[in-house]
């Protein structure tokens, strides 16, 4: 039995158990630093398996971490947990059809993320022991991807600094080993502060906050014509001063969602935001605090890593699919949009067959990425250890994610299938990157070029604390 089929066998041995394990973090989806339910799930599996388990690591209360081995090369395998809102669905309708009291929704499939993760550790680590083979394996089970920037946090404190390579993957349309390219952020908080005043009475007398976050907004919006074409600013109102309309609103809170290409474009960026914010305080003789609430990097690829990772991903296939499978997947796509099934696999370059349901290939690895590009805090992991992802067909092709569509999915038997299918891709890389010493020096070496051309900033500040929400 080779390699290859020894680990997959290993990951077959439990899927079931996985399976059933992922289904129950997604019925209890929680958002960013609330995910005690989904992390005691992880933990408890954790132990059952044999980590040493380490628990809210980085002063995090739901990250978690589970360790196997004492020598030889360090893999670390990351995983996520955190659900979105707005996004309660019932799984397996192909309607909209929220659950009542509910108000989240794995609406990105990390319910499958952490699962998968966590199974590819496990397999790895039954594979060590079975075969007497010095290594370390590490699970990380890291909270708020969306929004909240763990991984960020953990890369700045140094939670990565003694690994050797990383290990992860995402649901998806399609299979393939994931493009790095991703766009650098910052969430920053800018909190006006005037002075109230009757509105009709003495509005003289007052000095208009919220006049203040309507001037910022215009500037930011005239600058757009003025950025990279691949930056992206986006805005909330976390407070709009009250709603009361004959009050001149005095304190009045806005988010703004700074995107670029890279770190140092995204720098130039935050500066000039700060800029706008000042001149809209000034105009308006109020005052402005900044906060960054999170920040993500952009993606750094290695390409010897990623070979490896297609290498693996060529031998084993794409998902196999049944008839099932395509039955339920062809009614989500009666749910979408031409647009939308065409827009499916721009991530990899590939023009999307309108009459394929379930994604039946793997990209090769040199096509070309187009389409939009979103954000993630793996990028700041990437940055500090060689990092590889792949992309593993989930959900039927033209599924947006972060839609009712994707969450009705997170439960289905071709969902199932995509997760185990991804620890196997995850857990066969690992095992031949520790079977071969010379091509993770490879790796490391490339890491390292890279580095030292371009070293690690890390865009949240020290002294930021992760925006805990203690549970209640």
């Amino acid at each position: 039995m080779s390699n290859q089929e020894e680990i997959w066998q290993l990951v077959d041995d439990k899927k079931d158990e996985y399976i059933k394990f992922s289904d129950r973090v997604f019925d209890t989806p929680e958002i960013l630093y609330k995910e005690f339910k989904s992390v005691s799930e992880h933990t408890q599996m954790l132990q059952k398996e044999g980590f040493k388990i380490t628990e809210g690591i980085c002063d995090m209360p739901t990250a978690v971490m589970g360790e196997y081995g004492k020598s030889g090369p360090v893999i670390a395998v990351l995983g996520e947990f955190d659900a979105l809102p707005g996004l309660s669905q019932q799984a397996g309708v192909v309607e909209h059809k929220p659950i009542k009291n509910s108000e989240n929704g794995h609406g990105c499939g990390h319910n499958l993320l952490g699962a998968a993760s966590l199974l590819a550790a496990t397999a790895i680590k039954d594979w060590l022991k079975k075969n007497n083979i010095q290594a370390r394996i590490i699970y990380y089970g890291c909270p708020a991807e969306e929004g909240g920037a763990a991984k960020t946090y953990m890369s700045r404190d140094g939670w990565f600094d003694d690994i050797d390579t990383a290990i992860c993957w995402h649901p998806a349309t399609f299979n393939s080993v994931n493009k790095p390219i991703s766009l650098a952020n910052s969430r920053i908080d800018f909190t006006f502060t005037g002075k109230a005043a009757h509105a009709a009475t003495a509005p003289h007398l007052g000095r208009s906050a919220l006049d203040a976050v309507e001037l910022m907004n215009i500037g930011v919006n005239y600058m757009r014509e003025h950025m990279p074409d691949s930056a992206r600013v986006h805005y909330a109102y976390m407070d709009a001063g009250g709603n009361a309309a004959n009050v001149v609103q005095a304190k009045v809170t806005i988010r703004h969602l700074i995107r670029a290409s890279n770190l140092t474009e995204l720098r130039s960026l935050v500066e000039r935001v700060y800029k706008i914010s000042d001149g809209a305080a000034l105009m308006t003789e109020t005052s402005v605090e900044k906060k960054v609430y999170s920040g993500v990097s952009n993606l750094l690829g290695n390409e010897p890593l990623e070979q490896i990772m297609q290498n693996e991903f060529e031998k084993i296939g794409p998902v196999i699919f049944d008839k099932k499978d395509k039955e339920f997947a062809n009614k989500i796509r009666s749910t979408l949009t031409e647009s939308d099934i065409l827009d499916s696999f721009q991530r990899i370059g590939i023009k999307a067959p309108l009459d394929m349901p379930l994604c039946d290939f793997v990209a090769p690895l040199n096509s070309v990425s187009s389409g939009g590009i979103g954000s993630t805090d793996v990028g700041d992991v990437s940055w500090v250890v060689p990092t590889v992802q792949a992309r593993v067909a989930t959900c039927a092709v033209g599924t947006p994610f972060h839609t009712w569509q994707t969450v009705a999915q997170g439960k289905a038997p071709a969902a199932h299938k995509g997760m185990v299918h991804a620890a196997k891709v995850m857990a066969s890389t690992a095992c031949a990157v520790i079977n071969d010493p010379k091509k993770l020096n490879e790796v490391k070496e490339a890491f390292k070029k890279q580095i030292k051309k371009n070293p690690y900033h890390c865009p949240i500040p020290n002294g930021v604390k992760p925006p805990i929400i203690k549970n209640e």
